[in-house]
């Protein structure tokens, strides 16, 4: 008679599961599933009435909330502190807790906690986020990556709770701050409040506390990491990814939010006082970069502040972080290559390293498939879109349907005020979108066509005009 239990006791259920699909499921598509499991699962629970504070909310709002959750994008088409009950909305909390972390990495780390180590396949997956950890530093990030998640947390619950406190009873205040404090760190940006956070647009401690918990969000896991490390441990070298991580990070906050107080400075913010207007100027260069957070009305914006989210929407958070958009490295890269060939050089070097050739074709194919990504979309939005007012209504509506669609796709959760009014086919367009955005484009790719490399026929080589 065949034995129900494995030597290691682990549940033969799960384990049949696993097994099952790392023969048959590549790690990219692995992924993938997972996040389209946890959405699906998160529409179905907030699609019953437990979860409502009224009324149950129609499928296509519980789908869209459930992907804008776990996709950690902050779009909604309803008023979260006014349309879900305190169950629903502990609901939405949990579904962007996970998709902050990522499903497996979360799965991974409870695995790796309880000493039962990773399996290859999960390691195989695992490695693709850190990128070069080696195989003996990966129980060690991921357990650093668990305990520094929610000791973030718990620092902005407190000091949100200690500002909330001020207008809510205690227990309001605490879970208003908590649900906050996860919503900025996982770049989540779903807010309770109906106004977003426009009613604090001057207060120091909940401006400062959600641009801290946005910034240590996105700016990724390994990057934590070694900064530890180098403080409380051995490691005295930091790698070239962290200090491009951590110099873009500076050069896009610094660069945004001067940027933004000059186009601003003598329209939305001309009424505020002068340190109101550096910390909106400050939370508005931070917040594109996916966390979807506003102090001011985006809608009232004018031209060149829209198009300074749209950029900043794209470059997006850093790898291994909560956050979405092609990354700060690769527009790094992006930058350095062009500075290289403009100094008629063929490698790219920063910090006394030479980029790796194959790392740099990555960069440029990232790039080249979001780009097509959000076109694809955009269009899928102008198609679906009624077209029966005038010409010059249309053009105001397709700036919006910009920046809807690059807030979706580096899930930031930003909106023009047009997500509510978005039709059935709009709002599948931006589930996709938002999920496309989560799991990457280049993942997305190698999901649908994994192929083996081959060897392949090498020809002779023949130029063409460009430029």
């Amino acid at each position: 008679m065949q034995n129900l239990t494995h030597t290691d006791r682990r549940p033969i259920g799960w384990w049949h599961l696993r097994l099952a699909l790392s023969r048959h499921l590549s790690p990219e598509r692995l992924f993938i599933l997972s996040f389209a499991g946890v959405i699906l699962l998160g529409g179905l629970l907030l699609r019953l009435p437990f979860a409502a504070a009224k009324t149950p909310l129609p499928w296509i709002d519980a789908l869209f909330q459930s992907a804008s959750a776990v996709c950690v994008t902050g779009l909604t088409t309803i008023n979260i502190g006014e349309d879900l009950g305190p169950a629903g909305q502990v609901i939405l909390l949990l579904l962007f807790q996970t998709g902050g972390l990522g499903i497996l990495t979360f799965s991974a780390v409870f695995f790796v906690i309880l000493g039962r180590g990773l399996a290859s396949k999960e390691h195989e997956i695992m490695q693709s986020v850190f990128l070069y950890a080696p195989r003996r530093d990966l129980a060690s990030i991921l357990k650093f990556v668990f305990l520094s998640t929610f000791l973030y947390e718990g620092a902005g619950a407190l000091l949100l709770w200690a500002r909330f406190s001020q207008d809510f009873p205690w227990g309001e205040a605490l879970y208003r701050a908590v649900f906050h404090a996860v919503s900025a760190f996982n770049n989540a940006g779903f807010s309770l409040f109906s106004d977003n956070l426009v009613s604090y647009q001057g207060d120091p401690i909940v401006n400062l506390t959600v641009m801290g918990l946005i910034v240590a969000g996105g700016i990724g896991f390994i990057v934590h990491y070694e900064l530890h490390m180098r403080i409380f441990g051995k490691q005295r070298r930091l790698s070239v990814h962290t200090k491009v991580v951590l110099v873009a990070t500076g050069v896009l906050i610094a660069g945004g939010a001067l940027m933004f107080f000059v186009f601003e400075n003598d329209r939305i913010l001309k009424d505020l006082p002068w340190q109101n207007r550096l910390l909106a100027s400050l939370f508005q260069s931070i917040t594109p970069r996916t966390a979807g957070f506003n102090t001011v009305n985006i809608g009232m914006l004018t031209n060149e502040p829209i198009l300074l989210m749209i950029t900043l929407m794209f470059i997006g958070a850093s790898p291994g972080s909560t956050g979405g958009g092609v990354k700060t490295t690769s527009a790094s890269l992006i930058f350095l290559i062009m500075w290289s060939r403009l100094r008629g050089r063929e490698e790219v070097n920063v910090f006394n390293r030479t980029i790796p050739r194959e790392l740099l074709q990555r960069t440029i194919s990232i790039i080249l498939a979001a780009a097509l990504s959000v076109c694809l979309i955009m269009s899928i939005l102008l198609l679906s879109a009624d077209n029966s007012g005038a010409p010059a209504e249309g053009r105001h509506l397709f700036v919006e349907y910009v920046f809807e669609t690059m807030s979706a796709f580096a899930t930031v959760g930003l909106s023009m005020n047009l997500t509510p009014s978005l039709n059935t086919p709009q709002k599948l367009a931006i589930i996709l979108m938002m999920f496309a955005g989560r799991v990457g484009p280049l993942t997305l790719a190698f999901s649908l066509a994994r192929i083996a490399t081959k060897k392949s026929l090498t020809y002779a080589e023949e130029g063409v005009m460009v430029g």
